[in-house]
């Protein structure tokens, strides 16, 4: 996964030490109700299309900036579903971050799948009954993105 360089810059000052992220999680649906997913180059598994804030960034286009940079596709940004944390991760050059996650739920408007960038192995859309072993939580969100109830999940 490519670090952005604010990062890099504040690793030289900290090291390897614990640090707060903002960061974005898309569950993206296109008509025929299947969701979009990517390979993590980082790890190998199969999750949504998530990724960092840049400093400043709002989440709602931050989101639909991650998932055209790793997966080509556009994107609208329907409803937030819900805001949590993840972490602590530790990466394997030792870095250990905790993100705050907020996850919106997407709807495709344009674009074929494909790898945009090298933070992916492989990207497409899935249909809900035939979804790989996705990473923790990941699966949790597409069941919050199909409530049809609006609430916002905030995590305990």
């Amino acid at each position: 996964m490519a670090t952005p360089d604010y990062i890099l810059k504040i690793r030289q000052k900290i090291g390897n030490d614990p640090l707060w992220l903002p960061a974005v999680r898309g569950i993206v649906f296109d008509d025929e109700g299947r969701v979009l997913l990517g390979q993590r180059a980082d790890n190998r598994q199969w999750a949504l299309i998530t990724g960092m804030l840049e400093p400043g960034e709002h989440p709602a286009p931050g989101i639909v900036r991650e998932i055209f940079e790793e997966t080509a596709i556009i994107a609208e940004p329907e409803r937030v579903v819900s805001v949590g944390t993840v972490g602590p991760v530790t990466f394997p050059n030792g870095d250990v971050c905790e993100f705050l996650d907020v996850a919106f739920r997407c709807r495709h408007v344009s674009g074929e799948p494909r790898v945009n960038d090298d933070e992916s192995l492989a990207v497409g859309w899935f249909n809900l009954d035939g979804l790989p072993e996705l990473m923790p939580g990941h699966l949790a969100s597409i069941h919050l993105a199909l409530d049809p109830a609006e609430a916002v999940h905030f995590e305990p």
